[in-house]
């Protein structure tokens, strides 16, 4: 069976149903399969798993979510040998084997969520909020309280609600999600307007390191992971020599293992850091500790650093820590997330 998301403001009551679907499909021991064939559509699918196998913001049980991408092989016969008719699944791009995949699910009886949308920032809005919301209905179900119970924080216009009311929980999520569609838009815009002048730099600093010979050095945790390695997939594409130090686990478990996990991009640096490269580094509080060290062992190497933050700026922007800030000014981490993805795309699309 097929349920469509599309982004657009207009179908926030059927992406709402969606919502609905897949808390039943969990309920029922269901799993969210993300597949993608390109180094930019295997960033979603990574993306969507750590999102929905580690739900921080929320803080409840994690949800089953597996991604199926390239380097596995045929992503047609990794379907098939995963996919079960309680699952769901998301496919991204129009690759042949990423089509096929989604048939191979969909014949299975999978529930298979259209993103409606080919553009990757809103197609990136779309499945956070998808992660936020589900939660809604999955608390409601499981009768954790009335409403969006535990979850009722994620915004305030979901109202308590009795357990045989879902209908109107389907309202209030739809009428949540207009909102933070509309959230996501201003910061985006926001993060743009007030950082002109920092992404003119990074993009200046940039384009003189690539031109001596330097390469484009990309790192961040969970989503910001995701996000380094689409910042690298897009570098790649558009001819620019780039790294991506969240790739290698055998690197980072290594590291985390015998030295631990503050090390694990610091290391790496060390050993690919050259004087002309660029450092740049995607962190939503600004103050995370592998980031910083890193940030740190670049400056003594020489490296140029630009970093993408969120809230206030943390540590680095309080102690400039790197030579290029770009804030994404608020407390929501998805939307963070979203706004950076904007800035970084511009950062890139000035070089071209």
């Amino acid at each position: 069976m097929s349920v469509e998301a599309p982004g657009a403001v207009a179908s926030a009551e059927r992406l709402a149903r969606l919502c609905q679907a897949m808390a039943g499909r969990f309920l029922d021991g269901g799993r969210l399969l993300a597949v993608g064939h390109s180094p930019g559509e295997r960033s979603d699918v990574r993306h969507v798993t750590v999102e929905f196998v580690h739900p921080v913001i929320v803080g409840k049980r994690a949800l089953p979510a597996l991604g199926i991408a390239a380097e596995g092989g045929r992503l047609d016969t990794q379907m098939a040998l995963a996919a079960e008719p309680s699952d769901m699944v998301i496919g991204f791009g129009a690759h042949p084997e990423t089509v096929a995949a989604v048939e191979v699910a969909r014949s299975r009886g999978c529930l298979v969520v259209d993103l409606g949308t080919h553009d990757q920032e809103q197609a990136e809005t779309t499945y956070h909020v998808l992660w936020e919301l589900v939660h809604v209905f999955f608390e409601h179900r499981r009768g954790a309280g009335p409403g969006a119970g535990a979850s009722s924080f994620l915004d305030p216009m979901l109202e308590a609600r009795t357990a045989d009311d879902e209908e109107a929980v389907v309202a209030d999520v739809a009428r949540s999600m207009l909102m933070k569609q509309e959230e996501a838009a201003a910061l985006r815009e926001r993060t743009l307007a007030d950082n002109a002048d920092e992404l003119a730099r990074g993009a200046e600093l940039l384009r003189e390191r690539l031109a001596r010979g330097g390469r484009l050095l990309a790192l961040g945790n969970g989503g910001s992971a995701t996000d380094a390695m689409d910042v690298v997939a897009d570098a790649r594409t558009a001819g620019m020599r780039a790294l991506d130090l969240t790739e290698d686990t055998a690197v980072i478990t290594a590291v985390a293992n015998d030295v631990g996990v503050e090390a694990v991009f610091s290391r790496q640096v060390i050993a690919h850091g050259r004087p002309d490269d660029v450092l740049l580094c995607l962190s939503t509080s600004g103050g995370s500790a592998n980031v910083l060290h890193a940030l740190e062992t670049a400056r003594r190497r020489g490296l140029a650093t630009i970093a993408f933050v969120g809230y206030d700026g943390g540590r680095i922007l309080a102690e400039r820590l790197a030579d290029v800030v770009i804030v994404s000014r608020s407390q929501h981490i998805p939307r963070i997330q979203e706004a950076q993805a904007t800035a970084y795309h511009d950062l890139l699309g000035r070089l071209l």
